[in-house]
């Protein structure tokens, strides 16, 4: 197991969206949520070329350092070893979990998205430092079918990483994850199209200390 498991706050894990957004709204969306509580950001691009996206992990990075908040990749270990950041974070789709390990290390962080216990058993054998579960809500930011409250348990259970659950989650849905035991949300939309980007922060991650000491 990785040794920065043990130091890693998953609580309030924001995963970006750089769509239709100029570089500049889009860093400072991401700073202010920093400010309201993120703990955690991976950087996902789907539609970006590799250039392109090479280029705004570096600018993001520069930000995530600043506040000391670890940055992940999506999928891309190239642009993950390029910039030097914190982590990856992998699909089932992509590289295999221990293949990825071997390739970044075992000093930095390695994700898995996992939605059966099965899976999620696979990636701990193999090195992850945790595993992402969902879409737990339906959701737009995400392309990925739903899995039920009780299926996370399930998974919370099945393992001795972290899990953070994804998809649809906000502030009028969060406290029905409350019995999960899991160690962080992840949020895309509720973050990343606010208004306040910092307030909305602030209240996701309240909600969740407030649910999550109570388990």
């Amino acid at each position: 197991m990785n040794k920065m498991n043990k130091n890693l706050d998953l609580s309030l894990y924001l995963v970006t969206n750089s769509d239709n957004k100029p570089i500049e709204d889009f860093l400072a969306i991401v700073e202010e949520s920093i400010k309201g509580g993120v703990t955690i950001v991976q950087i996902r691009e789907k539609y970006k070329n590799s250039r392109d996206f090479y280029n705004l992990a570096k600018s993001l990075k520069k930000i995530t350092d600043k506040y000391n908040v670890p940055l992940i990749v999506n999928d891309r270990i190239d642009i993950a070893i390029a910039i030097d950041c914190a982590g990856v974070h992998l699909g089932q789709e992509d590289i295999p979990c221990n293949v990825a390990r071997k390739m970044i290390g075992n000093d930095k962080i390695l994700g898995i998205s996992a939605n059966t216990i099965t899976d999620a058993e696979e990636a701990e054998e193999n090195g992850a430092d945790y595993i992402g579960s969902g879409a737990i809500f339906p959701t737009k930011s995400k392309d990925a079918e739903c899995i039920t409250i009780n299926n996370l348990k399930e998974i919370v259970e099945s393992v001795n990483i972290p899990v953070v659950a994804i998809g649809g989650i906000n502030e009028e849905n969060s406290y029905l994850l409350k019995d999960t035991k899991i160690k962080g949300i992840s949020v895309i939309s509720s973050i990343m199209n606010s208004n306040n980007p910092k307030i909305a922060s602030k209240r996701l991650l309240s909600q969740f200390k407030e649910f999550n000491n109570s388990n």
